[in-house]
């Protein structure tokens, strides 16, 4: 049985939305950093003022996974046009990454996104800029900076159609679901990690045009996606296409995310999933085959979705709090637990979520499993319902009618692993509060 802890609740529903990043080692081509929580009172947005209830929080994490969710489902029916266009909200299921650019390093805080493939800051001299806590990054006070020509393939890689200055410097154009919006020249720089970890000749966009709803915390975004000019390709050479996170489920702990040889995941009780490539080649697309509830499972494939049985049916995003399946496989499982569970029916008081029970007197439910192809994830306790108001638990794997998204939420306490070279990804119970 899965039994419902109203302590850390909290939490749960918003795990790994912003981060600051700390290097702890660098073995081997390997470098481990901690994660920090954005509910975290170590987080540098932590709000600690009395108005900001532990429900507010959740409700506003919860609000970000459906805005992220339609603004990912918005671009996958787009058309390709001649500017990068990142399928994200620019304020919503973000971290924060502590990095160094140039030469000397000088210190900058990019949001982190799985979702998102260039890296950029905004940079001096600005002609439209956010506001931001830390002073702009200089291009001419660096030794090590240079710009991009438009005959590059770095250039081309990151765009469909790059434009051109009359200095024949590659230009970019990022767009963000909210409509908010980076320009600037693309160049190459020094990125080093806090302990002294550089990689040279590093392409990220030199801001000089952003706006839109970024926070005053972040300098830029730092790109954690599937595309030629993520960094996590750009470091191929070094970090072999391999990185991984571990959430923990303590507010106060500090999660993981690993590079190169620190990010194998492995051991007898690790199970892997074959890792789908499908356009866009940001997305970490993988193949969910059905749920479990107890002993009762439900197929994807039993419903007519001529494309959802297919393979790369769903993808795994860290930014993403809620899980998102097919609106008719969603009432399959929903009658599976309706039937196992005891408690009483209610309506969610803000209409959000369309399965809710009483929680007063304790409130448990069966063990809920997600069948990917050849992996069986037992979702962690105390994820799969939650409490949205006091005495109320929903059900957090939400009905949708064009995306489905497996959600960070439902992946704490797994230590998950990319392998870009083997196009897997790994999982292995884990207690994330650990050191790994």
């Amino acid at each position: 049985m899965i039994f419902y802890y109203k302590s850390n609740s909290a939490f749960l529903i918003s795990s790994l939305l912003l981060c600051s990043i700390l290097v702890e080692s660098f073995n081997n081509g390997g470098v481990t950093v901690d994660l920090i929580h954005r509910d975290s009172p170590h987080s540098p947005s932590y709000d600690s003022s009395s108005s900001n209830t532990r429900f507010q929080r959740q409700r506003s994490a919860f609000d970000r996974a459906f805005s992220r969710k339609t603004s990912l489902a918005s671009s996958l029916s787009r058309s390709l046009d001649s500017s990068i266009d990142a399928p994200i909200t620019s304020g919503g299921g973000e971290y924060l990454m502590k990095i160094k650019i140039g030469t000397p390093p000088v210190e900058q805080l990019g949001i982190a996104h799985t979702g998102s493939d260039l890296t950029w800051t905004q940079c001096e001299p600005c002609t439209q800029c956010y506001n931001q806590d830390l002073p702009l990054f200089d291009p001419s006070r660096t030794s090590s900076y240079r710009p991009i020509s438009c005959e590059s393939e770095q250039c081309a890689s990151a765009s469909a159609a790059a434009s051109c200055d009359s200095n024949n410097t590659c230009q970019y154009k990022v767009k963000y679901g909210d409509r908010s919006y980076s320009i600037g020249e693309l160049a190459v720089e020094t990125l080093t990690f806090d302990g002294g970890v550089s990689f040279p000749k590093v392409a990220f966009g030199c801001g000089h045009n952003s706006d839109g709803t970024f926070s005053e915390i972040g300098s830029g975004i730092f790109g954690l996606g599937g595309g030629s000019i993520s960094i996590i390709n750009q470091l191929q050479s070094s970090i072999g296409g391999k990185f991984s996170y571990c959430l923990s489920s303590d507010a106060n702990g500090s999660s993981k995310i690993s590079f190169g040889s620190n990010a194998v995941v492995g051991g007898p009780n690790a199970v892997s999933t074959p890792l789908v490539r499908k356009s866009p080649a940001t997305f970490y697309y993988l193949t969910l085959e059905g749920v479990s509830v107890g002993t009762e499972r439900v197929e994807l494939d039993d419903y007519d979705y001529s494309t959802m049985a297919l393979g790369g049916n769903i993808i795994i995003d860290s930014g993403t709090t809620l899980t998102f399946i097919p609106s008719e496989f969603y009432e399959g499982v929903v009658s599976m637990l309706d039937e196992a569970i005891t408690a009483t029916r209610v309506s969610d008081p803000r209409g959000m979520f369309k399965m809710c029970y009483q929680s007063e007197g304790g409130f448990s439910s069966p063990t809920i499993t997600a069948h990917f192809k050849g992996a069986d994830l037992v979702l962690p306790e105390g994820s799969s319902f939650v409490e949205v108001d006091e005495g109320v638990v929903c059900f957090t794997l939400v009905p949708s009618q064009d995306l489905a998204i497996f959600g960070n939420l439902h992946q704490i306490n797994y230590h998950i692993g990319y392998d870009l070279v083997k196009e897997e990804v790994s999982f292995l119970p884990t207690d994330c509060s650990k050191s790994l």
